[in-house]
C-alpha cells in the first residue's frame, strides 16, 4: 500500500508530507483547493507526463517521492527482483521523480536511476488510479473490452495471444511480400536468363580462358618456336663445326692433362663432367618439345574461336575475360535467389496456415474465458446498479466475433444497457443519460476494482453527477473495498466523504503574495465539522452537524 507521498514544488505546492493508512481514506476541501493536486503529483511519480510549467513558480525543480508498504505484493516484489531493484531484504519501495524548470525528468527507484518506462511498468502493479472522466471513456469500446480482461485476470492468455498474432503476422507479412514479388522476380529472371543464355551454352571452367590463352599464344607461334629450338639444340649439340658439349668435352681433357701437372686442378674436369650432364638433359628436353610441335589446323581453329568467343563474352558483359566464369556464376546465383517456385510458396503458406491455427487455438481459449467473466459481470454490474437507484436497469456483455484478429483476439466488446422496462438493450453511448452514466461506470469500476491485485485503489471524483441516497449507497460500496484494499477517494459529497475510515481536508491560501496548497488528516472533531460544511455550504448550524454526526454514525 502507499504509506507517504512527499511532494516538493509542484504546481501550488510548496511542501507537502502525507502519511496515509490503510482502509479508505477520503479527500476533500472546499472549490478550486486543489483536492487532485495529490493524485496528480503521485502519476507524476507513477511514470505519468511531465511538464516544465509544473514547477513551482520560483523553483528550480518538483521533486515527488512516494513510499509503498509491499508485503505481499508478489507481483511487485518479483519485478523488482527480476529487475534488480530490491533494497536488500527491505520490503518498502520508494519512486522518486524529479523535473526541472527546463522540462528535464528523472526517475528512481530505491535510489537507483531508471528510464521513464520501468517507473509505468512498476506503478501499475503498485497503484490503480481511477480518474473522474472513466465515464467518458467506458463509452469506447476498446476500453470496455480492457476492463473486461482486468476482471477476469486475463494478463497472460493476453500476452500469448499478442504473441501468437505476431508470429502469425510476421509470417503472413513474409508470404505477401513473396507473392508481391513474384512477378516481379519473373521479370528479372527473364532479363537474366537472356543474360546467361550466351554464357551456359559456352560453358566456360574456372581457370579455363588462362589455359586456353596459352595454348592459343603457343600455336600461334609454332613455327617460330620450331625454328628456335633447333637453334638451340644445334648449339648446345648439333652442330656440325662448333656445340657447347664439344667445346666442354675438350676443355675436360685438357684439364685432366694439366692436372696431371698440378693435382689443385683435379676436381675441375668433374666439374665440367656435371655441367655436360645438365646440358645433355636440356638438349634431351628440347628434342622432345620439338618433335612435339605439330601445327594442326582444326585445333588451331578451335582454339582462335573458342578464343574468340569468350572475348566476345567478355565485352559484352562488361568485364575481363579471366573474370568470365565467376561473372557467370554469379548470375547462375541470382537466379536461384529469385527462384520463386511453388515448393517455396507452399512452404511458407504452410507455415503461414500453422500459426494462423495456433493464434485461433489461443484465442479460442480467451474467448471461452471472456464470456464466463461477461455472464459473471452481467450479474453483478446489473446488482449494483439497482442499488444505485436504476433498480429497473438490466446491463449486458455482448461479444461478438470479427472476421480480422488482433493482438487481443478475435472479439469486439460491446457493453449493452436497459434503463428503463420494455427498453431494449443498447450501447451505453445510445442510452445513458449523463448521472446514468456516471452510476454505471462507478458500479463498473468499484466491482472491477475488487479483482485487481494492486494493493492500492485511487477514485479521483468518480462521484460527480451522484447525490442523496445514491452517494450514500456509492460510500459504502468504497468503504467495504476499502476493508481489503486500501482506497483514496477524492470527493465532494458528504455521504462518502463519511464512509472513510481516514479524511483529509485540502486549504489553499495565500502567503507573501504566493498561493499555497496544504492537505491535513482531520480529527475526529473536525471531520464532523467538514462534513457539517459539505452539507450545509458555509454556514454550519446545529442541524448540519448533528446530520454530520449521524453520517459518521452510520459509516
Amino acid at each position: 500500500m502507499l504509506a507517504n507521498l512527499s511532494i516538493n514544488n509542484f504546481a501550488i505546492v510548496k511542501s507537502l508530507q502525507l502519511d496515509l493508512a490503510a482502509g479508505m481514506t477520503t479527500i476533500t476541501g472546499e472549490t478550486g483547493a486543489g483536492k487532485s493536486i495529490a493524485i496528480d503529483a503521485l502519476s507524476l511519480c507513477l511514470g505519468g507526463r511531465s511538464e516544465a510549467g509544473i514547477v513551482r513558480q520560483g523553483e528550480q525543480k518538483t521533486e515527488v517521492c512516494a513510499t509503498f508498504i509491499l508485503d505481499n505484493n508478489v507481483n511487485a516484489i518479483r519485478w523488482l527482483e527480476d529487475n534488480d531493484l530490491m533494497d536488500g531484504n527491505d520490503k518498502d519501495c520508494i519512486l522518486r521523480r524529479t523535473i526541472t524548470k527546463e522540462g528535464r525528468s528523472r526517475a528512481f527507484i530505491n535510489g537507483s536511476p531508471v528510464p521513464l518506462s520501468q517507473l509505468k511498468s512498476l506503478g501499475q502493479l503498485l497503484i490503480n488510479i481511477h480518474g473522474q472522466h472513466a465515464h467518458q471513456q467506458l463509452m469506447k469500446n476498446e476500453h470496455q473490452l480492457a476492463m473486461l480482461d482486468q476482471y477476469a485476470g486475463h494478463s497472460e492468455l493476453l500476452k500469448k495471444t499478442r504473441i501468437a498474432y505476431q508470429n502469425w503476422r510476421q509470417a503472413n507479412n513474409q508470404l505477401r511480400q513473396l507473392q508481391e514479388n513474384s512477378q516481379h522476380n519473373q521479370a528479372q529472371l527473364q532479363l537474366l536468363e537472356y543474360q546467361i543464355k550466351e554464357l551456359n551454352e559456352l560453358a566456360i571452367g574456372e581457370d579455363e580462358f588462362a589455359d586456353l590463352e596459352n595454348e592459343f599464344k603457343r600455336l600461334s607461334n609454332s613455327g617460330e618456336l620450331a625454328i628456335n629450338c633447333q637453334k638451340a639444340i644445334d648449339i648446345l649439340y648439333e652442330g656440325d663445326e662448333v656445340n657447347a658439349i664439344g667445346m666442354l668435352q675438350t676443355a675436360s681433357n685438357t684439364l685432366v692433362d694439366l692436372a696431371e701437372l698440378d693435382e689443385k686442378l683435379a676436381s675441375l674436369p668433374n666439374m665440367i663432367a656435371d655441367a655436360m650432364i645438365q646440358l645433355e638433359e636440356a638438349n634431351s628436353e628440347l628434342r622432345a618439345y620439338l618433335d612435339g610441335i605439330d601445327v594442326d589446323p582444326e585445333r588451331m581453329a578451335y582454339v582462335e574461336s573458342r578464343y574468340s568467343k569468350i572475348m566476345s563474352l567478355a565485352r559484352k558483359h562488361q568485364v575481363q575475360p579471366d573474370e568470365l566464369y565467376s561473372h557467370h556464376q554469379g548470375l547462375l546465383l541470382q537466379i536461384e535467389q529469385l527462384d520463386c517456385s511453388d515448393e517455396k510458396m507452399a512452404e511458407y503458406e504452410a507455415d503461414v496456415a500453422e500459426k494462423y491455427q495456433r493464434l485461433v487455438t489461443i484465442a479460442e481459449k480467451l474467448r471461452k474465458s471472456r464470456h464466463r467473466y461477461a455472464k459473471e459481470l452481467d450479474k453483478l454490474i446489473s446488482q449494483s446498479m439497482h442499488e444505485l437507484s436504476m433498480e429497473k436497469a438490466q446491463f449486458k456483455i455482448e461479444i461478438n466475433a470479427q472476421e480480422h484478429p488482433s493482438p487481443l483476439g478475435f472479439d469486439a466488446v460491446t457493453f449493452l444497457v436497459s434503463t428503463n422496462p420494455g427498453q431494449p438493450l443498447q450501447p451505453i453511448a445510445k442510452v445513458a443519460s449523463g448521472g446514468e452514466l456516471s452510476r454505471m461506470s462507478l458500479a463498473i469500476q468499484v466491482i472491477t476494482a475488487q479483482k485487481v491485485d494492486t494493493p492500492s485503489l485511487i477514485f479521483d471524483e468518480v462521484d460527480v453527477g451522484i447525490s442523496g441516497p445514491t452517494a450514500a449507497v456509492v460510500g459504502k460500496m468504497l468503504r467495504k473495498l476499502g476493508e481489503s484494499t486500501q482506497v483514496l477517494c477524492v470527493t465532494h459529497l458528504p455521504q462518502v466523504a463519511g464512509c472513510g475510515h481516514n479524511q483529509m481536508f485540502v486549504a489553499k491560501q495565500t502567503k507573501s503574495g504566493m498561493t499555497e496548497t496544504q492537505m491535513v488528516k482531520l480529527s475526529h472533531d473536525e471531520r464532523i465539522e467538514e462534513l457539517a460544511r459539505l452539507l450545509g455550504g458555509s454556514e454550519i448550524t446545529s442541524t448540519t452537524l448533528a446530520n454530520a454526526k449521524e453520517l459518521l454514525i452510520a459509516a
